[in-house]
């Protein structure tokens, strides 16, 4: 340690030195935050319930987003990275039990299963909401991250081949998993079942075994195809969620023209208008906003999109502050990206904190660009949320969770990261620097009075 700081005093403005963990992730975090808190007070009005005004909204997001900085601050301050192993490998089991409950559509006093636009994703845990698809996409990083590490290091129990060993602690349960999701949402398990298969690929899968997986996953889809077409004129049709992603996809009933067809007010018009509805509106939303915006609380395009805070919050992002501010989102997710590499690469010979950092900034990042390319009407809509920006208690707390675990681990990193800093070249080298150090003094002295000019011109200047 240099002796400048061994003498710093702490204060105020030094405090951010005696942080560990990653300084620009926490930087990222904090603008996150910020973001959410500000647009949660001028976004959806169908927030507002019971004579709730926008600022109990700001201080229900910001009661949220304490729970979610303690959690961090929780994990963060965990340096025993055996803790995270041992809770990692319980991300199957969770997640299982979690999927199983919703596909069985539990009902009991204290826990039930929510049907929200057809479709159960949410647990209601004792009054308290639970989307479910959010735990698993953190729970399976952390499992699959420890399963290919312990794969790596011999420690898994079972099959004593190690194809077999695979099977059942890797492809088994991405399968499962995939499976599980389904009913619930296409979008989710295509989301899910791609994070899980980039996880099993970084961890050190072949060619050949990822080809088997993929293709396996392939007739996994096609029987549950099979089992919907057998099924879809039944009053119960077996995994019916497909048939709401077939219609996304391929959906061939003009809107724009039922609209302009059939008189306001019958059944077929109000129909076509309630599907055009939120994504037109979010195309609206980003061509008004222009370069600057409206300015915060001047959305109007909140008044017609009822998920605005949710599956539209960037659309209302750029409406309200312009293609600066959402270029300054994109920025802040890339970055997060471009960190993580550089955490991951520095953690040494720990497979599984490479594996964890890599995962998690995957799965925020890759989530965040696929809300943005919803709300710019690239691809079918996929009700994904802007990590840590969009309305959400549960999914702000499991993203709350990836933070800290990322930042806990990025402790590891910081002092390789560190070292590489001290170590890079300058971009200019200064070989001559003492001598012109030297004649800067001499002028300075003969400004002062100290040296006369016979002294200053024999010296060269």
């Amino acid at each position: 340690m240099t002796d400048a700081k061994k003498n710093k005093k702490p204060g105020f403005w030094t405090f951010a030195d005696h942080f560990e963990g990653d300084k620009v992730v926490w930087i990222i975090v904090l603008l996150l935050v910020l973001f959410s808190i500000v647009c949660m007070f001028s976004s959806s009005s169908r927030l507002l319930r019971d004579g709730m005004t926008r600022l109990d909204l700001v201080k229900n997001q910001f009661l949220v987003v304490l729970g979610g900085m303690a959690v961090i601050i929780i994990l963060y301050n965990i340096k025993n990275i055996k803790f995270f192993r041992w809770c990692s490998q319980w991300g199957f089991l969770l997640s299982f039990v979690l999927l199983g409950l919703l596909d069985i559509h539990v009902s009991l006093p204290f826990l039930k299963a929510l049907n929200i636009n057809n479709a159960y994703r949410i647990l209601s845990i004792a009054g308290f909401q639970v989307h479910v698809f959010e735990v698993v996409k953190v729970a399976m990083v952390l499992y699959l991250a420890w399963a290919m590490d312990a794969l790596r290091q011999g420690q898994l129990r079972g099959p004593e081949s190690e194809l077999g060993k695979k099977i059942l602690y890797l492809y088994a349960p991405f399968l499962i998993i995939f499976v599980m999701i389904i009913p619930g949402s296409n979008s989710s398990a295509l989301i899910i079942g791609l994070l899980m298969f980039v996880m099993i690929l970084l961890g050190g899968g072949n060619l050949r075994d990822m080809t088997i997986l993929g293709l396996a996953a392939v007739l996994v889809i096609g029987i549950i195809f099979g089992l919907y077409s057998a099924t879809k004129n039944t009053e119960h049709p077996w995994f019916g969620r497909i048939g709401t992603g077939i219609a996304r996809i391929f959906e061939e009933d003009h809107w724009e023209q039922q609209v302009r067809d059939n008189p306001k007010g019958t059944i077929a018009y109000q129909e076509a208008i309630d599907a055009i509805r939120q994504p037109y509106s979010a195309k609206i939303a980003v061509k008004q906003g222009g370069l600057i915006g409206k300015g915060p609380g001047q959305s109007t395009q909140r008044y017609v999109v009822p998920d605005m805070s949710e599956d539209f919050m960037y659309s209302f992002i750029i409406e309200e502050y312009g293609l600066i501010g959402g270029i300054f989102v994109i920025f802040l997710y890339v970055s997060l990206l471009a960190r993580g590499s550089i955490i991951a690469r520095n953690c040494g010979n720990d497979h599984y904190a490479k594996l964890t950092v890599a995962g998690l900034c995957l799965l925020i990042t890759g989530q965040a660009f696929l809300h943005m390319f919803v709300n710019a009407d690239i691809g079918p809509m996929t009700g994904q949320t802007l990590p840590l920006i969009s309305h959400g208690n549960s999914a702000f707390l499991c993203f709350s969770i990836a933070f800290g675990v990322i930042l806990s681990f990025s402790r590891i990193a910081s002092r390789r990261i560190d070292k590489e800093t001290r170590m890079a070249a300058p971009l200019v080298e200064m070989h001559e620097a003492p001598a012109v150090q030297d004649r800067l003094d001499d002028l300075e002295a003969y400004e002062s009075g100290q040296m006369n000019p016979n002294e200053l011109s024999e010296n060269g200047i």
